[in-house]
């Protein structure tokens, strides 16, 4: 056997967790890059002595996966830096999320959204004309080559007229320009017509909405006046559908303590409905959802059991042939798998909110997230930006975004520093300003940080150990990915 000398080959950074005690690879490595590999207490004690066979595989693939290089052969470094600039490539495109929120009215009272609302007949809640014509001049001050224009509310289909005039705008502006323009409805539906499906063919605009699961469960968590808001929001998508096809309109699902008692039926719902994605998503710590937290929470605990089993009855129907991807698995996937970002704010380090999103509010004050915009209904003003009439540069320069970003890089963080996970992962501040009072956060406590965990190290379990099929079903999710199926800057209602 050929015994490495001291001088043979040299460590890279790595981090290292161990997954389980009972398996012969039960240490996971992950390098600086993003890649892993797995591997036994004798392999983890052989490599940091520098006492690996030098003539096994187990050795090139340490090389080949930037764990260790020799310092007289291949230089690692250039491969190293293109694919660390190909994770973080986001951080030099600018903002390329929108979100408008053009009005707060809305004709749902769900309890656990987490957007402040006003009344249908409500004054003094939408967006003004000069409001928009700024925000759009905003938009375009961003370098980035693609932009998504994302319309929330409330109910944004309560102010068409506002989102008519930024899409007419934007058009407009876009003969110079020459920008790769993406446009988004988050909607009930129920307040579709002619007019707008007109407008939504003519401009190639998306539309997302909420289905909660079966009628009994969707109408229990998103109650409207007329008690039929699972047959209108069902309408609605049959309507975007027939006129604008399939996949111009995507669903999401919240998840009540109502919920975790049908993972299966929600599942079900969504596959009768036609769709190949679901994003599962946990009760969000902002706006109405904290005040009526006593009532409708859960423990993340409680949440993950539900997760584990959604994801198992997942995978059985992939394996049945019923293809139906999650969402949020999907998005990690492609971050333990693909030298690439995954496009989701949330999972970015450095953060996403101000760098990759910005939110223009009603009232015509800027935010760096929609996150932080709804911190307002708790009372909290201190993460506004500014105003649509300040220049883009001067609201990036903003002492918000140098708190963010103080606390928004995962790799400088107590708790994530040393994570083997944090290749894959965010810091998200605004999550742990919301919960804890802190941008920085205790990691101990946080809950982004025990979904995180428990969700990844399940990935990388089923990646090393699941059957042939699980790990085929895994890898058509990611190849089959569809950003339009996604919030693109967190979950949310």
């Amino acid at each position: 056997m050929l015994i490495a000398k001291d001088a043979s080959y040299r460590l890279l950074p790595f981090r290292f967790l161990r997954i389980d005690s009972h398996h012969s690879q039960s240490i996971l490595l992950t390098a600086e890059t993003g890649e892993y590999l797995f591997v036994s207490e004798k392999q983890l004690n052989d490599l940091v002595h520098k006492t690996v066979d030098v003539g096994s595989a187990h050795y090139k693939d340490l090389l080949a996966r930037h764990f260790i290089f020799e310092p007289n052969g291949h230089d690692p470094i250039p491969e190293m830096v293109a694919q660390y600039r190909s994770r973080k490539s986001f951080v030099l495109d600018g903002p390329a999320l929108h979100i408008f929120v053009v009005t707060l009215r809305c004709n749902h009272t769900c309890q656990y959204c987490q957007v402040s609302r006003a009344p249908l007949s409500g004054s003094g809640h939408d967006l003004s004309a000069e409001h928009a014509a700024l925000a759009v001049d905003r938009m375009f001050e961003s370098p980035s080559p693609v932009l998504t224009v994302e319309f929330q509310g409330g109910e944004p289909l309560l102010a068409f007229d506002r989102i008519r005039q930024i899409v007419d705008l934007v058009e407009d502006r876009n003969v110079v320009e020459q920008r790769s323009i993406q446009y988004v409805i988050t909607t009930t539906l129920h307040h579709l017509n002619e007019e707008i499906l007109d407008f939504a063919q003519r401009h190639k605009i998306q539309f997302s909405t909420s289905l909660d699961g079966p009628a009994f469960l969707h109408n229990a968590n998103r109650p409207t006046p007329t008690k039929d808001a699972y047959e209108r929001t069902v309408e609605g998508i049959d309507r975007v559908r027939a006129r604008l096809g399939h996949d111009a309109v995507s669903a999401l699902t919240t998840i009540t303590s109502k919920s975790l008692a049908y993972p299966q039926a929600i599942i079900d719902e969504y596959v009768a409905r036609g769709f190949t994605s679901i994003s599962l998503r946990p009760l969000s710590p902002y706006g109405f959802a904290k005040t009526s937290a006593k009532r409708l929470d859960y423990s993340m605990n409680e949440f993950i059991g539900f997760y584990m089993e959604a994801l198992s009855y997942l995978l059985k129907l992939n394996v049945q042939g019923t293809f139906i991807s999650e969402g949020y698995a999907s998005l990690l996937l492609t971050n333990i798998l693909t030298p690439f970002a995954s496009g989701y704010v949330d999972l970015r380090s450095p953060l996403g909110a101000g760098v990759g999103t910005l939110v223009y509010n009603y009232d015509g004050d800027v935010y760096p997230s929609d996150e932080s915009r709804m911190l307002l209904e708790m009372g909290e003003v201190g993460l506004k930006l500014g105003s649509v009439d300040q220049p883009l540069k001067e609201l990036l320069e903003s002492p918000v975004i140098a708190l963010l970003l103080s606390a928004g890089v995962a790799e400088a963080l107590p708790g994530c520093s040393d994570c083997a996970l944090v290749p894959y992962c965010g810091a998200d501040p605004i999550e742990h300003f919301a919960r804890q009072g802190d941008p920085i956060g205790h990691r101990s406590f946080s809950s982004f940080c025990q979904k995180n965990t428990a969700l990844l190290t399940h990935l990388f379990g089923l990646l090393r150990d699941g059957e042939n099929f699980t790990q085929k079903v895994l890898m058509s999710w990611l190849a089959r990915r569809n950003l339009s199926n996604l919030p693109s800057a967190g979950y949310r209602d």
